[in-house]
């Protein structure tokens, strides 16, 4: 468990960055399960970081006293933390993991097992008991005996990022009480969530805002919210992300305080690091004076600057000039585009080989190796099956206005046609040849935007609330 968390940014291989050298404290919360789903996110990271500034102290948390305060609620419940995308939720588990590991914290607790439903996904098919699901995660546990394991130690089981399940989560269905009695990975899931399977055990789930309410209220013991940085915790990041150059890390906190959604965005940790990524880009490379970028120019740097690493590293060759660069690399970012947006359809935030393939990127190619280094989140997960997922939605949105913008200039309407339809649930066959609402041809970019604004608030997860404003 200490290699598994001891490790942050593991993009490649060759560029881990380990854990204590980059983490900052994060200002966590109690909530309150009322406050799911109310709002859309980009609302929720702005009335995060107002909260941040009021915050009472007596409700502010560390991550290592969840269980502790679980125990004060109802500990036959479980701990369900909920934050925006990026906010730093999976940090917090591996802070708590890490801690645990190296003998800081927790102490009572025997066991450990981490879950990411990501990797859960890929087993959705097949059926295990809880001990066969816990050996495809740790297979070294293979000689430890059952009885020791499940009924005289104290185990917690991290189930991380809730949002990205594609499980289907039925917690009327049947529930299990035997570690020994094989189901499907759902099914193993409520039944730990219930309680009837190992109540000895304590569950910890973390989600994204809109998704959290698939956890009926019941089976919550202790509700939690992860806020991301507070103004003095963003000073710290940037102090430690350029711990030899204070004047750089000095010049980016006084930009983005001139910006109030630079400012606001930085609240959330991979926000940060993309900011750091492209000011010292600007500040270092091209040695400006002056620094004015809004948020959509934060990402178009953003591209370039992964377009022209990849150009040095696999091209062998430095070009200077962005718009030879744009050309060169037109191909590969009109085909992430497509996918960004062609997954935000879908409403998936992480993706497989066979996804890549439908867009037409192989995951072999060099090229597009090159364009992952950074823009993509390459993990092996069980059996070395590749996942995939943008370093932060707001990227994966990004691209994926781009790929709208470019299809309504291209007047390519069947792609657009997407914002238009309406619903086809509880429609019969012959209704749905009446649900367009708009002929493709009077399509207007007026038009277009303010059904992406509609599309954006029938969303489900809220995963298309900064792509609907392209």
């Amino acid at each position: 468990m200490k290699k598994k968390a001891g490790c942050i940014f593991e993009d490649k291989k060759e560029n881990k960055v380990h854990f204590q050298a980059v983490y900052t404290k994060l200002f966590i919360t109690k909530g309150d399960m009322k406050d799911v789903n109310q709002e859309h996110e980009i609302l929720k990271i702005d009335d995060a970081f107002m909260k941040a500034k009021t915050q009472d102290k007596c409700d502010v948390i560390k991550c290592n006293d969840i269980f502790t305060l679980l125990r004060e609620n109802d500990e036959e419940k479980i701990v369900l933390t909920k934050g925006v995308a990026g906010i730093g939720k999976t940090v917090s588990v591996h802070k708590f993991i890490l801690d645990w590991a190296e003998g800081e914290a927790n102490q009572d607790i025997h066991g450990v097992f981490l879950l990411p439903f990501r990797e859960m996904n890929l087993m959705k098919n097949e059926e295990f008991s809880l001990h066969e699901l816990l050996l495809e995660f740790y297979p070294k546990m293979k000689d430890m005996e059952k009885t020791k394991l499940y009924e005289k130690s104290r185990l917690v089981f991290i189930f991380d990022g809730l949002d990205e399940s594609r499980l289907p989560l039925n917690f009327n269905s049947r529930s299990l009480n035997t570690v020994e009695k094989r189901s499907s990975v759902d099914v193993l899931f409520t039944s730990l969530v219930r309680g009837t399977l190992l109540p000895s055990a304590l569950v910890w789930v973390t989600s994204r805002p809109a998704a959290a309410n698939q956890i009926p209220k019941k089976y919550v013991g202790l509700f939690t919210e992860v806020r991301g940085f507070n103004d003095e915790q963003k000073k710290e990041y940037f102090r430690k992300r350029f711990p030899k150059e204070i004047e750089i890390a000095d010049r980016i906190i006084s930009h983005i305080k001139t910006s109030r959604s630079l400012y606001i965005m930085c609240h959330i940790p991979v926000f940060c690091w993309i900011t750091a990524t492209v000011l010292q880009d600007i500040l270092i490379e091209t040695n400006a004076e002056n620094i004015s970028t809004t948020l959509t120019e934060m990402y178009i740097h953003f591209l370039l600057i992964q377009m022209k690493m990849k150009n040095q590293k696999y091209d062998g060759k430095e070009e200077r000039d962005f718009t030879k660069n744009l050309e060169s690399n037109r191909p590969m970012i009109l085909k992430l585009a497509k996918l960004a947006f062609e997954q935000l359809k879908q409403e998936n935030v992480v993706f497989y080989e066979k996804d890549l393939k439908a867009c037409g990127i192989d995951s072999k190619d060099t090229e597009f190796t090159g364009m992952i280094a950074e823009i993509f989140k390459k993990e092996h997960g069980l059996h070395e099956t590749k996942v995939f997922c943008f370093v932060h939605l707001s990227v994966q949105e990004f691209l994926a206005a781009v790929h709208v913008f470019l299809c309504y200039l291209n007047k390519n309407m069947q792609e657009l046609q997407f914002f238009f339809d309406r619903p086809k649930e509880n429609i019969t066959l012959q209704q749905r040849q009446f649900l367009i609402s708009e002929p493709e041809e009077n399509i207007t970019l007026p038009k277009l935007l303010e059904k992406a604004v509609d599309k954006a608030m029938e969303s489900q997860k809220d995963i298309w609330t900064c792509s609907c404003g392209f």
